[in-house]
């Protein structure tokens, strides 16, 4: 590492702030401390670390560092970045007011610079408790077996069966028998219950201890049931998971899974969760998120970033290449930018209160780091942004973009069937009928009329049950998320 600045190591650009600092270093100790990470290397790489945090929070230091580096090489970024907002200015209210703001990043068109594919580290959690018992583990198996026979030389791929314990079926790197691995997978059989945590745990270990930033790493979760008491544990690995730069995905079969807790889960990784529902079909969409995977180019996107002190981010959700919520803690975690296309991002913010004697408001700045394994001219970039608003007496009367419209307006029809649950959730069973009505209503309105009756046929059910049908709950969610997705927004 003897090339590299103290900023290089700590992912920062030179004029980072002491939070900034303090920030990259914390998350990168729960990355790479010896206690929690034993990969070959990595341990010199932490005292490389723990050298320039020395130097780099001590002002001192930093400025007699500061003062010996050479200039800063003139490295144009491949990741491009835009900004949309949904008004033109800010004006000073009594009260809370929002605002978005569209970030879209594409990757320069320079070809020629990238290898044909990057290599993958895949482990793939199945569930076999008794529920997955018939046609869905028989697909499952089959589509496995699919997966091994489609590897690269350069892909590692492990697969863990679960129940109420977590079992290594095939183990990483060890796929020179594929006739044996196929075999293992064909016996599988389902049995018992369902707890989550076991298996990805075991997942997480397999893709962990072959991590490497040459390949994309990343947890692959099938399941069709609840966990029970091991909720917390989930969410701690995930945390874990996100910090070393591995991805999780979760495809939910039928409907008595936990869509929020999965959502959660994913969300802090940049995954994604999707619903398989009865009679989908589980092998295309197992095989989708594996190309999805596959077409990636660069390790996960984090926004490092700091709000000023009267501003919230809310709400994170990622619109393009596919459809999720996002954590909103710095780092954000966006996930994996795809080779062709467009990763975009429809943030939140709520003005709290903007301070006196302000023309211009300052919302949230930071940076974004993205490591792209194979480029031939550099592999680690940053891109520093900055989100703000001028500040004006009175609204200025300007249409928002067309792009951020959009995003909003299928954002809204969204956000009305979540609005239902957490009005179902509150007992005020009137107020949620009326938010599904007016959502089939903006359905039928966007042409999408089978979305549109499935709505009112749970209108039906809730009138008669006060609840959401656990099936119906999910066609609503999953339906109206998708219509997120790139090639529906560009119909729109």
């Amino acid at each position: 590492m003897d090339d590299l600045t103290f900023y290089d190591r700590l992912g920062l650009p030179r004029d980072a702030t002491h939070e900034e600092i303090r920030r990259a270093y914390r998350q990168l100790v729960l990355r790479f401390h010896p206690d929690t990470n034993m990969n070959k290397g990595e341990t010199e790489l932490f005292i490389d670390i723990q050298l320039a945090f020395e130097h780099l929070s001590d002002l001192k230091k930093k400025t007699d560092y500061d003062q010996q580096l050479p200039p800063e090489q003139d490295i144009i970024s491949p990741l491009n970045i835009k900004t949309y907002y949904s008004q033109p200015s800010l004006v000073r209210l009594s009260e809370p007011q929002l605002i978005y703001t569209l970030l879209e990043l594409t990757i320069q068109p320079d070809t020629e610079l990238w290898v044909t594919s990057t290599p993958l580290n895949i482990s793939l959690v199945v569930d076999c408790s008794t529920s997955m018992q018939g046609i869905r583990l028989d697909t499952v198996k089959l589509t496995a077996i699919d997966i091994l026979r489609r590897l690269q030389p350069d892909d590692i791929f492990s697969l863990i069966k679960f129940n109420d314990r977590a079992e290594l079926l095939i183990a990483p790197g060890n796929l020179a028998d594929l006739k044996s691995a196929e075999m293992k997978v064909q016996l599988l059989q389902a049995g018992g219950g369902t707890e989550i945590f076991k298996g990805l745990e075991m997942g997480f270990s397999q893709v962990d201890q072959f991590h490497s930033s040459q390949r994309i790493n990343h947890i692959i979760l099938i399941t069709d049931g609840r966990t029970y008491g091991d909720e917390l544990s989930c969410e701690k690995l995930a945390d874990q998971a996100s910090a070393r730069g591995i991805g999780i995905s979760a495809l939910g079969i039928g409907s008595k899974w936990n869509d929020k807790f999965l959502d959660h889960i994913t969300s802090k990784t940049g995954g994604i969760c999707k619903f398989i529902p009865d009679g989908g079909d589980i092998r295309s969409s197992i095989l989708d998120e594996l190309t999805r995977l596959g077409s990636s180019l660069s390790e996960q996107i984090s926004f490092n970033y700091q709000t000023s002190p009267d501003v919230e981010l809310s709400t994170v959700y990622r619109l393009q290449p596919d459809p999720s919520p996002l954590d909103p803690i710095s780092p954000l975690i966006l996930g994996y930018m795809p080779r062709h296309g467009t990763m975009s991002a429809l943030f939140e913010f709520v003005i709290k209160e903007i301070p006196k004697n302000l023309t211009e408001y300052v919302m949230a700045k930071g940076f974004f780091n993205i490591e792209v394994p194979h480029h031939t001219v550099r592999t680690k970039y940053i891109n520093r942004i900055i989100i703000t608003r001028q500040i004006t007496p009175e609204p200025m009367r300007q249409t928002p973009p067309g792009v951020i419209l959009n995003a909003m307006t299928l954002f809204s029809i969204f956000t009305m069937q979540e609005r239902a649950r957490e009005e179902m959730n509150n007992g005020d069973f009137s107020k949620a009928v009326r938010h599904m009505e007016n959502l089939a209503t903006n359905l039928s309105q966007k042409g999408e009329e089978n979305l549109a009756q499935s709505v009112l046929n749970e209108v039906a059910y809730i009138r008669h049950n006060q609840s959401f049908s656990e099936e119906g709950e999910k066609l609503i969610k999953y339906g109206t998320r998708s219509l997120l997705l790139p090639a529906r927004s560009g119909e729109n």
